[in-house]
């Protein structure tokens, strides 16, 4: 699970190690959205004829990141979820914003990550990844303070029903590619694959409309499904099991 040194796992993405993150909320005017507005009302009808339960509520974005000596420090703005989703169903199409969240990306004592399957109420059904969320107000500290940290744990909790174990690593890997900012935090679970896969599930059969349809189990690249994994997700499970 050690990962050192900026890498490129896979085509288009860039793998930097990180020793801390701060994120704070900053003005911002988002030209993009502003001059698309008719094509952003388009997208979000016809997202909702499909998909009848998504709330556009405000969501957090990412308008700059530096890093420097392992730190990175990121700034965001305030957008309606409407206008994430066209523009990530747009292609990203504005280089100067980005998708950018935090997870926690648990592994197991048998050399495993588990993941989750996306549920078919949720915007991103079928696709396999690590429980997150776009960061939104509830993530908010201090006036500015953007929780990335809070928010991965927050989110974590909700779809897993698991707490991160006592003493856990606070190291952190930067997937950047297709507009995405993935701040992923590797983290170390006690027992193996199976029994870490039985409780995540244990904890969706007690929700009315849990996030996630399933789990699956990431033993090596085998594992990596081009179809329905996000290429941050393809590109951390490329760095950390063998070629």
């Amino acid at each position: 699970m050690s990962i050192e040194g900026e890498t490129q796992p896979a085509p288009g993405f860039t793998l930097t190690p990180l020793t801390r993150i701060a994120a704070r909320l900053a003005p911002y005017d988002w030209a993009w959205a502003r001059d698309n507005a008719e094509a952003i009302d388009r997208n979000w009808r016809r997202r909702l004829e499909k998909t009848p339960g998504l709330f556009d509520g405000p969501v957090y974005l990412a308008s700059g990141c530096t890093i420097a000596d392992g730190a990175c420090e990121a700034a965001f703005f305030e957008a309606r979820y409407s206008r994430f989703i066209a523009f990530r169903d747009a292609g990203v199409p504005d280089a100067l914003v980005a998708n950018a969240f935090a997870a926690i990306v648990p592994h197991t004592s048998d050399g495993a990550v588990v993941l989750g399957v996306m549920g078919t109420h949720t915007a991103n059904a079928g696709q396999i990844y690590f429980p997150c969320g776009t960061p939104d107000p509830g993530d908010l500290r201090d006036g500015d303070v953007v929780d990335l940290a809070g928010s991965a744990e927050r989110e974590f909790l909700e779809e897993t029903g698991l707490s991160l174990p006592k003493g856990a690593a606070q190291d952190w890997v930067l997937l950047r590619g297709d507009g995405q900012l993935a701040f992923l935090r590797p983290v170390r679970f006690d027992g193996d694959a199976e029994a870490l896969k039985a409780k995540i599930d244990a904890h969706r059969g007690h929700e009315d409309e849990p996030e996630l349809a399933h789990t699956v189990i990431a033993r090596s690249r085998a594992d990596i499904d081009a179809g329905r994994m996000p290429g941050f997700v393809q590109a951390y499970l490329a760095s950390v099991f063998p070629g």
